[in-house]
This record gives C-alpha cells, structure tokens and sequence, in this order.
C-alpha cells in the first residue's frame, strides 16, 4: 500500500471504495476520526505509506500536525456544491430557503468567486478546528440560517443542536482527481528515490574524490574518495566554507570565471592530484560548482594496469623507430619517410622483401602516431589462415555462425583494433573472394560479422605490407585494383640489406652485443670474412643477419672466423648461393650500374658517404693505370 484515503466516517469511506479502481493493492481506504488520524498515519507510515489522501478538515489537521508524507486533498467541484444545494432545497420547507455554508476554509475558498452565481441566498461561515465549529453553527443560526451545508463535523455538530444539515459530499470528478494526483506524487518519489539512491552509490564507490560547493562556495557534497586523498573527514567538511577545508581546490575562481578548467595537475597536502573543475548553472545562474579529482600516482598504477591488459592481449606495438638498426642513408630517409607518414591518419601500403623489416615501420609509425597512447595494435598475417578462417579473424562473427562457433561469439581483428592501428601483413596473399569485404570495410569504415547483419563502425589505421609487385597481381587479375588504390594511398619502401651494405657490420656488433655476453666479439672476424658479409647479398635480409648471428653464438669453438668458416654456416642454413667472391671493385661497379653512375645514389647504395665513394674510386683509377 502507498495511497491512503482518510475518511472521517463510514459513509466518507465507502463512497471512496466505491469510486476507486477495484484490485488496487497500492490504495487503502481508512476511517478515522481527527483524534485517531495522527497515530493511524504514523502507524501507516512505518508500513510504508507514501500520499494520505484527505479532505477538508482532516486535511488541514495532518499538516498542521507535521505529518512528513505529502498530504493531497480532495477539493469540492462546483458540481458538488450545486448536488448539495439541491439536495437542500428538496428537503427545505421554505420556497427560497436561506442556506448557511459552514465548513474548513480550506474546504469552501475555491468555491467564494463561484457560489453568488447560484442565485441562492447564502452565507459563508468558517473554522479552523474542530473546537471553534459549534460555535459558528451557533451563529449562523442566530443570523437566520434555515439548513446548514457543511462537512462531516457541520453535519454531526448541527444534528446535535436538532438542525437540518446537508453533507457536501466529493463526487467522482475530485476523487478520481485527487487519486490521480497522489499516483504522480508516488512516482515523482519514487524517481527522486531511485536517482538519489544511484548519486549516492556514485559518490560512495566512486575512484575519484567528489566535492560540491553552493554559489557562496560552501561545501555541500563530500564523497569517501575525497575524504582518502584529502585526508579531511566528510563530518568536518561539509557546511563549511572550501577555501578552510580544501583551498587547493580554488572553487572560488570557478564560481567567478564560470569556466569549466579540466585536466589541472596541483598540489594536495603532500601528494599530486590531477583534477577537473566545472560550474553548475540553473537557468543561466552559477548555483555551484563540482571538482572531481584524483591522486596522480593511482592514475599511473591505473595506467600500468591498463598496458599490463593490453600487452597480455598481445595487441601491442612493441618497437618504434629508435629499434630499426641502421646508420645508411637509405635507412634514414626511410625512418624520415615513415615517420611523416605517423603524422597522418591515411593508410599506407608498405613495400620490402622477407625480412627487410616491414612490421618494425609499421609498429614505428604506429607508436609515432596520434594512436599509440593506449591504443592497439592489431597484426595479422593474411598468408598464414586459410580463407574461412582468415575471414572470421578479420571481421569477427556471432553464435552459430559456422560449424564449430563459439558459443557468444568473437570479435574480429578490426573490432579489436579500434582507435587503433591494424597491420595486414602479405596483404596481396588475400583471396579474391574477401577483398570486397575488406574494400568495404576501408570505405564505410563499417564491418559486419558472420553470420549477423548489424553494422558495428570502426576507427581504425590501415597499414599494409607485401613483398610482391602488386601492379603485377592487378594486371594478373588476382587483386582488385579499387583495392589496391585504397590501400597505396602512401607508399613506403623498405630497402634490402643489400642496398645498405654500409649497416651490415654494425648489424652484425649489434646482434652479437645483444645475443650474449660470452662468445668472443666482433674483432674474431678476419678482414676477408667482413668483406665477403659486406658483399653478401643476404636474400633474408635482416632476419637472416640475425640468424646468422645467432648460430655464430651457439657451439663455435673457432677463436679466428674466417671467410671458410662464415662461408661454412651459411652453407648450413641453405641459404649459400653459389657466387664468386666479390671484390671492393666489382661492389662499387654494380652500386654504379645501379644508379645510373651518379656518385651520390651509389654511395648510399653502399652504405657510405659521397667522398669516401670517390676517394676509393680515385685509388682504383691510379691502381690500373700503375705498370
């Protein structure tokens, strides 16, 4: 029960049940006599009560008697004031029958501008308690009153005296009304409840410390999280003034300025906080103003914890261009390009050769880019998944999408990138069948998965890679050339090791400083042996440098690494082609051949700079033309 009408008798009572909708366990009808009302509604509102219902005098009684529960009150109709004045006249001796109405005031002072268009003779008569009524029924009689129209006690007290006495009863119209009015009240309450009840768990669990000031800038809102970082307990603070409690919060300026100042880092007691101050307006008027903050310190450990996540994922980019080895020219502008590219959010189709290092440039221009604060990285080899398979990991599906679906489904690779950056590595190894879907996706933005027809929008960065000549397979008809030109909106070129002949010893220092600690260093080799890594033309480029290091390092008992014993290892991994053993010369004229004869290109083909170039060039002159 949350409605409870109170009737001042049975009569009252049961023309309310009679109005009121049947089977409606939220309404109670009582009655109750003034005496009795204020423990009954006490009583009821332990039970859980929530709108009295009354009329009259019993109204203005349980106000005046300090019930907390709204009071609605059922206020006569012109309707019913008309319904009573018949009744009086029918049962009047007198032709034109003189007609006090003695009630409440609040009962009869809507009907004053309205009752002297009736065309009746009439006087007004009021009360405010139950003491004063005998008295002015007294008085209208003496003042010639025939029949009396009033409320249950008018009707009671003139029935004692032996007067005639009409009741002025509440017609359906005003019940129905005042019920209507109580069901508003008990949803209005119950919403203010429930927001009240959800703003204070908000406060109470929230991470952040709340403060809320009034416009004279005292503290009204004080939640535990503040109480932690401040060190200043809830029962001191509020009520009083910010600037005593909290000064390092500056609401002040904030009441001033109106202006919302977020993001600020400032000092608290004897730690830093990161914190964000708003006003609050009502109706254009600064009213207040909120500052939520929080300790820097659990903002990193949050931070850890976020990249922790991710990293544990495995949805991270890991290296950025400091990682890509290298002091060539060639590489240089390269990292220079790459880096531009960052700046950007266009997708970029990098080229280069198994192993040359495509995914460092695109974890690097990841990391460079506006996406790396906490964003993923999501790779994705498109040559190493069957066709099925690679198109569930990239555009994810629902339950039942195929034989063998996980239960609730799974994300796919672009979903997972979201914000972030998704590299597709052998991006030109992608059946015929998908590039539609992917050239979709790059289009609208927009994936849908298996199995399911909703959109699901995406923010992602497109980077490519491929070791083939992609014109080629577009010619071939074995790549769409829309997609092509979608995903070559910025091309990057990743040079071969051989074209950088210049970083092949500090490679090869690099990896055997990092491989271990034990193994003799980079001054075994012999002169021959360096030469004969420098002109080698490593077909796995990088990676196969690397490996190539690494096998130095495992069960090598020679002290001096001679050009046999290089020439040895390599033949190990099959990767020896059979070719003669190249001269500085015969290098410098192939660099040569390579560009055309300009110094400058073949001296970054080489690896190093112009001047060196022509020196040696100098020296081989003066060497053919000696006898």
């Amino acid at each position: 029960m949350s409605i409870v009408f109170i009737a001042r008798n049975k009569e009252i009572g049961n023309s309310y049940r009679h109005i009121l909708p049947d089977n409606q366990e939220n309404v109670l009808v009582i009655e109750s006599s003034l005496n009795q009302a204020i423990p009954d509604v006490q009583r009821l509102e332990e039970q859980g009560a929530e709108v009295f219902v009354a009329r009259g005098g019993s109204a203005m009684f349980l106000r005046q008697a300090g019930i907390k529960s709204p009071i609605v009150e059922i206020h006569l109709t012109s309707s019913d004031i008309v319904q009573a004045l018949e009744e009086a006249k029918s049962i009047c001796h007198f032709e034109d029958p003189f007609i006090a109405v003695v009630a409440y005031e609040n009962m009869i002072k809507n009907l004053f501008d309205f009752l002297p268009f009736l065309n009746v003779r009439l006087s007004f008569h009021t009360f405010n308690s139950e003491e004063e009524a005998p008295s002015v029924i007294r008085t209208a009689i003496a003042q010639g009153a025939q029949i009396i129209l009033g409320g249950a006690i008018t009707v009671k007290i003139a029935g004692e005296f032996g007067f005639p006495a009409v009741l002025m009863r509440s017609g359906e119209s005003a019940i129905r009304t005042a019920y209507e009015e109580a069901q508003r009240i008990v949803y209005a309450r119950r919403l203010e409840a429930t927001r009240s009840s959800e703003l204070k768990a908000m406060l109470e669990y929230a991470h952040e410390g709340i403060i809320a000031v009034n416009s004279k800038d005292w503290i009204t809102v004080f939640n535990p999280a503040a109480e932690t970082v401040t060190g200043v307990q809830a029962s001191e603070a509020l009520g009083r003034p910010a600037q005593e409690k909290v000064p390092f919060l500056h609401f002040e300026e904030i009441l001033k300025s109106g202006i919302e100042d977020i993001g600020q880092i400032t000092d608290c007691g004897q730690s830093k906080v990161m914190m964000n101050r708003i006003p609050v307006r009502v109706q254009g008027q600064i009213v207040g103003a909120i500052a939520t903050f929080q300790n820097i310190t659990r903002i990193q450990s949050m931070e850890a914890r976020i990249r922790k996540e991710i990293y544990s994922q495995g949805h991270v980019a890991k290296f950025s261009f400091q990682d890509i080895l290298g002091r060539s020219p060639a590489l240089q502008e390269t990292i220079e390009t790459a880096k531009s590219y960052a700046e950007v959010d266009s997708t970029v189709l990098i080229h280069g050769e198994t192993g040359a290092g495509k995914e460092l440039f695109a974890q690097g221009i990841h990391r460079h880019s506006i996406r790396r604060s906490g964003q993923p990285f999501v790779a994705i080899n498109c040559a190493a998944l069957p066709e099925t398979l690679l198109e569930s990991e990239l555009f994810g599906y629902v339950e039942g999408a195929f034989t063998g679906a996980r239960r609730q489904g799974k994300p796919g690779l672009f979903e997972l990138a979201h914000h972030g950056t998704i590299f597709l590595d052998e991006v030109s190894e992608i059946p015929l069948s998908l590039q539609g879907r992917l050239l979709r996706v790059l289009q609208e933005r927009e994936v849908v998965r298996l199995g399911h027809d909703r959109v699901i929008p995406v923010d992602v960065r497109v980077l490519c890679a491929t070791n083939r000549q992609m014109e080629k397979l577009v010619e071939e008809g074995k790549f769409r050339n829309d997609l092509y030109w979608r995903l070559n909106v910025l091309s990057l070129n990743v040079p071969p090791l051989r074209e950088r002949q210049g970083d092949i010893r500090f490679l090869i220092e690099s990896f055997l400083q990092g491989l271990t600690q034990e193994v003799a260093g980079f001054s075994n080799f012999t002169k021959e042996a360096l030469d004969f890594l420098t002109i080698y033309p490593w077909p796995g480029n990088v990676r196969e440098l690397k490996n190539f290091c690494e096998r130095l390092t495992v069960g090598s008992r020679e002290k001096i690494w001679d050009e046999s014993f290089v020439r040895r290892l390599l033949d190990q991994a099959g990767t020896l082609p059979v070719a003669p053993k190249f001269s500085r010369d015969e290098r410098i004229k192939n660099a040569l051949a390579k560009s055309g004869g300009k110094i400058d290109q073949a001296a970054k083909i080489l690896g190093v700079h112009r001047s060196t170039l022509w020196r040696r060039l100098k020296r081989t002159d003066k060497e053919q033309k000696v006898p």
